[in-house]
């Protein structure tokens, strides 16, 4: 993971040590004196698909960081550049820290009649389907049975995919007929949760493109049938810059509530991940890292700017 990222920014701090060495051993450095080295920053960090914004942010970040600092003759100045550069993708990462728990949250719900409600949103071929069967699975794991609702009801395949998953897992699902209203498959889950006094209802919708303004519609209904107490959007760490693009439309159509970042383990770039956190300012939840239902870690920002520069 974060491969292309790693090695950009192991340049980048090459580069950073290089041109402020001399400088920093006899007076404070200036603004003057990196705002050339920042550009380099910039172009390493894009080209290792990081959004030219969270790019900008980052090597804002590194100038404040280094600006007005005198390094003694004695340090090491390479180490202090990748402090700065850590200090600014933590700070960066930290946006987006979780603030809330799917799994504590379900638990406080468990056999009250009043389920969690999860709405799952994201463009066809992200890994929704897949990620939602890895958050049933997580939930069920730690004691807090959830039902999935297969409310995407237009995509050939769609419900059988889902069902294979719940029958796997061992949790309910509930269907509805290819071209049936979307809400109301989801309504139905959640007045069977409630039934059953399950923990949660995951909900399924379509794949939908973030510019297709009727698709949209139809989730915005979704969203008002349930009134969801969070809506998750789901992005392929793969697809790089279009993800921060899907964030923000999503976020504009219906509202974000947080983030799950899949493929990360299959993305030899890994900007995605710094992007999204610059994008919409969301908490990201997960990390998809691997195929299996068990391959879903928490985000933990310390722990991914480690991962990204050790």
């Amino acid at each position: 993971m974060f491969g292309r990222l790693r090695e950009a920014l192991r340049r980048a701090a090459e580069d950073l040590a290089s041109g402020i060495a001399g400088k920093a051993f006899y007076r404070e450095l200036r603004e003057d004196d990196l705002k050339p080295l920042m550009d380099d920053l910039v172009l390493r960090l894009v080209e290792a698909d990081v959004s030219f914004e969270a790019a900008e942010q980052l090597a804002g970040m590194v100038l404040k960081s280094l600006s007005g600092t005198r390094i003694p003759r004695t340090s090491d100045v390479r180490r202090v550049v990748e402090e700065a550069l850590y200090k600014a993708l933590l700070e960066l990462l930290s946006r987006s820290e979780p603030s809330f728990d799917l799994v504590s949250e379900a638990l406080e719900r468990c056999g009250k009649g009043s389920p969690l409600v999860v709405v799952f949103l994201g463009v066809n071929g992200v890994g929704k389907t897949t990620t939602i069967a890895k958050v049933a699975y997580m939930l069920k794991k730690r004691g807090a049975t959830p039902v999935i609702a297969a409310a995407d009801t237009f995509r050939a395949g769609a419900q059988e995919q889902l069902e294979t998953h719940a029958r796997r897992i061992g949790v309910p699902i509930v269907k509805g007929r290819y071209g049936a209203d979307p809400a109301s498959v989801a309504f139905d889950a959640v007045r069977h949760a409630a039934s059953k006094r399950l923990c949660a209802a995951l909900i399924d919708t379509a794949g939908r493109m973030h510019v297709d303004k009727n698709l949209v519609e139809e989730l915005r209904k979704v969203v008002r049938v349930v009134k969801p107490h969070y809506k998750i959007l789901v992005v392929d760490s793969l697809t790089g810059n279009d993800a921060v693009e899907q964030a923000r439309r999503f976020n504009e159509a219906v509202g974000v509530d947080g983030v799950i970042v899949a493929k990360v383990d299959a993305d030899p770039k890994g900007g995605a991940v710094v992007s999204v956190a610059a994008a919409i300012g969301k908490p990201i939840l997960y990390l998809g890292v691997g195929q299996g239902y068990e391959d879903l870690k928490p985000f933990k920002p310390e722990e991914v700017a480690k991962s990204i520069l050790s």
